[in-house]
């Protein structure tokens, strides 16, 4: 398997195909929120936990957007 997977792979699974849309719409709600977390320490590393969670939702839109044609500085504007 290549290092780094084709954006329309992520496209084909993940809008494409109504039971990877319907994973990554639960991804979306589970782990796509704001990752901040007040309160001093302990809020910091539950930020970074859910920072964490969070990039790899953003992973998978990029790749997806990717296939789509959006370029990565459109994608910072939306």
């Amino acid at each position: 398997m290549p290092d780094s997977l084709q954006p329309q792979l992520y496209k084909d699974v993940f809008e494409d195909d109504r039971r990877g849309a319907a994973i990554l719409d639960e991804l979306i709600r589970r782990f796509g929120r704001n990752p901040y977390v007040p309160g001093g320490l302990e809020g910091a590393r539950q930020t970074d936990f859910n920072a964490g969670q969070n990039n790899v939702v953003q992973f998978l839109i990029n790749r997806i957007n990717q296939a789509n044609g959006v370029e990565e500085n459109e994608q910072e504007n939306a």
